[in-house]
């Protein structure tokens, strides 16, 4: 009973693939990369993964039974058609099974829908194709936040569109091991799962970080249209209207649901003063 992953050679690919290792239950474990070259994880059977290209896919993915199909970080009108062309070749290569990292998000009303739409879409296509199917619909990553930690640092505080919103954060590791307990299980089967940890506002977010890194940042609540506009001057305008429409998303409450992590992983999600107090130990070990 092969498993499949895809994306190996991107963050969370690579970080399922090594859970899936650490359960080491015997089951050989595939790994898909666009540049097979790239990938360093020893364990795997690593083979060629372009989504687009239908007949390299499937060749890759003779013997496997489930895979698991991390969403693309492409533009959403052109992710869907990718997906597609995986699902096409999975289905082609016999594949039974299809574990499908999706994202969460409201489809309409905010800048951020289009993603939103193209995973539903992708969601629907799997069920329509006949696959047995699993579906986690990840939180906001937090790790972004901790990167900017520098940016923070200079300009003293956190500022974006969010309000007083909540946000269901997740980490890449919590959600590694939740998709890898759903791969090897067949009883996660027809289930979707919202996979995040506790919910923080921004200024929840800002004393986590003071914590963790000694910083004295405060949160400052801008407008939509602002932040929309400062982020597009920064990020370019399509990556801008992203992180601005998930910004606007929190503000409204969308980001704001129970979590199904516990279901998926069988175990709790990491309580973020654990994983703060984490960094605040590298942190310290890397001043002395």
């Amino acid at each position: 009973m092969t498993i499949a992953v895809t994306a190996v050679s991107g963050q969370l690919g690579d970080m399922i693939a090594r859970a899936l290792l650490e359960k080491n239950d015997g089951r050989p474990i595939v790994g898909l990369a666009r540049s097979p070259d790239k990938v360093k994880l020893q364990g795997i059977d690593v083979r060629p993964g372009e989504y687009s290209d239908t007949s390299s896919f499937e060749a890759s993915l003779a013997g496997v039974d489930t895979l698991v199909m991390v969403s693309l970080n492409t533009s959403p009108e052109v992710r869907t058609d990718q997906h597609r062309s995986a699902l096409t070749a999975a289905k082609n290569a016999g594949v039974r099974r299809i574990v499908y990292t999706s994202v969460q998000g409201a489809s309409e009303g905010t800048a951020f829908s289009p993603v939103i739409q193209s995973n539903r879409q992708t969601e629907a296509d799997i069920r329509d194709q006949g696959f047995a199917w699993t579906v986690g619909r990840n939180g906001i990553y937090i790790e972004p936040d901790v990167e900017y930690i520098e940016t923070y640092k200079a300009d003293g505080e956190i500022a974006n569109s969010a309000g007083d919103g909540v946000c269901g954060y997740t980490v890449r590791s919590e959600l590694a091991a939740a998709y890898a307990n759903m791969a090897l299980d067949d009883a996660h089967h027809g289930k979707t799962y919202l996979l995040h940890g506790t919910p923080l506002t921004q200024a929840q977010l800002a004393a986590h970080l003071n914590d963790a890194f000694g910083t004295n940042l405060t949160y400052r609540a801008m407008s939509v249209e602002a932040y929309r506009a400062d982020r597009r001057a920064a990020l370019g305008d399509m990556m801008g209207t992203i992180i601005a429409g998930i910004y606007e998303g929190i503000r409204s409450g969308v980001f704001d649901v129970p979590s199904d992590f516990e279901a998926a992983a069988g175990r709790a999600h990491q309580s973020w003063d654990d994983y703060f107090g984490g960094l605040r130990n590298v942190a310290a070990g890397q001043a002395t």
